[in-house]
């Protein structure tokens, strides 16, 4: 994986190729061959790391009431000899996406997100669910698991953010109700962006 490192261009490339080291075929080394292109074609391409605050659309993050929920009054406790803040803040901002049962052979969906501290990509990743959902709902929802949260789902979204919605799937319901409870707490808030935004997988 060290061919990768600090290049979120070919990170996807490199996760599939390397779920098939235990028995590679010819196929596998076409197109190995073309990311070893790619980084030939695109070798001084370099990340920007720009500290400042990013500029975030807040009126997109709707807030509701979640009093009347299971999850209640629920705020994040913080410990009471917590010290002070010092310095400058700063905000997470985080882009997620799922496809739906993207690997031909197993049929698993792949997650993908990059999260930003500011404006820095400060970590990504897209790999392989370890479930098979039997929707883009469900494989979206297992991805939020993982600030600002931006998703191209509006369903999950919706079942993320609305605090009357309920799940009809037993399947999913731990990381419902684990994306919920954070969204209630405000520990994340969450929107939806176009799906042509987040090509992450």
């Amino acid at each position: 994986m060290i061919v990768e490192l600090g290049r979120p261009d070919i990170c996807v490339e490199v996760y599939m190729l390397a779920s098939h080291m235990a028995l590679p075929r010819q196929g596998h080394l076409d197109q190995l061959y073309r990311v070893f292109g790619y980084l030939n074609n695109h070798h001084n391409s370099e990340i920007v790391f720009d500290p400042s605050p990013p500029d975030i659309p807040y009126n997109l993050f709707e807030k509701h009431d979640w009093n009347n929920t299971v999850y209640g009054n629920c705020s994040e406790e913080l410990p009471i000899d917590a010290p002070e803040p010092r310095g400058h803040g700063f905000t997470m901002l985080a882009f997620v996406d799922s496809d739906h049962a993207g690997d031909s052979t197993t049929r698993r969906s792949r997650t993908g997100f990059i999260i930003y501290l500011n404006s820095v990509p400060i970590f990504y990743l897209s790999k392989k669910q370890t479930s098979i959902e039997t929707s883009s709902f469900g494989s979206e929802f297992i991805a939020l698991k993982t600030c600002y949260v931006f998703g191209d789902n509006q369903s999950v979204l919706m079942n993320s953010t609305l605090p009357h919605s309920t799940l009809k799937k037993k399947s999913s319901s731990i990381a419902y109700h684990f994306v919920r409870e954070g969204v209630a707490r405000r520990e994340w808030l969450m929107t939806y962006i176009s799906t042509h935004m987040t090509s992450l997988l």
